[in-house]
């Protein structure tokens, strides 16, 4: 019986990857994991604006930008932060559903963009153009559960990107917006109660639109 436990605890991890698109997995596995967009943020931009800003601050922010150079990352934005998302249309007689993301990815007083960036909004965020990531529900569902996922915050995001440089852009209240720069590769959407799927998306809009969530209405 404690070989069989053992055994299953083992298998656990493959079966939980089991789900994950083969396309998304080979993505995240050549990726390196990040542990917090905040800090890589940081020492990306290396502002070196703060009053203990050492004189080495530029010279070691030039080197990080360097160790990152065509390299890349996979982050998780936890459902509860991820506001970059909001729904789409949704069709109640097949179920399929729109989900709207903005490339945007905060950290921070700094944000991850897909590209650079030209204008920002009244509120001094980047205007970016939308990515659209389609699904299915499962039979039975109707509008009203799709939309709480969204206000509920259930949905979890996971992010394969290539950092390109840095961008600064003037607020129109004042001062200036900063960020980062990158060739977003990736994006997966999954319900962060029970981990199914709910969408892809890839950089080069070849297949893998769709992420069908199958089973019955819970």
């Amino acid at each position: 019986m404690k070989r069989l436990f053992l055994t299953a605890l083992l298998l656990l991890p493959t079966l939980a990857l089991a789900d994950v698109d083969a396309r998304f997995a080979q993505l995240r596995d050549q990726a390196e994991a990040l542990g917090s967009l905040t800090t890589f943020l940081d020492k990306y931009i290396g502002e070196c604006a703060g009053l203990f800003a050492g004189p080495s601050c530029r010279r070691d922010a030039e080197a990080f930008r360097g160790k990152y150079g065509g390299r890349k990352l996979y982050m998780i934005v936890r459902e509860e932060v991820a506001t970059m998302l909001s729904p789409g249309p949704y069709q109640p007689r097949s179920g399929n559903y729109t989900i709207q993301v903005i490339p945007s990815f905060p950290g921070g007083a700094y944000v991850l963009t897909q590209g650079t960036p030209t204008q920002t909004d009244s509120a001094g965020n980047p205007l970016l153009p939308l990515i659209r990531i389609t699904g299915t529900t499962p039979e039975g569902w109707a509008a009203t559960d799709f939309l709480r996922l969204f206000s509920a915050r259930q949905i979890r995001v996971q992010v394969v990107f290539t950092p390109q440089g840095v961008w600064t852009l003037p607020r129109k209240s004042g001062g200036k917006a900063q960020g980062v720069a990158a060739r977003v590769e990736a994006i997966r959407l999954t319900d962060a109660r029970t981990g199914e799927p709910l969408g892809l998306w890839f950089a080069e809009g070849a297949a893998a639109g769709t992420g069908a969530r199958k089973g019955k209405k819970k």
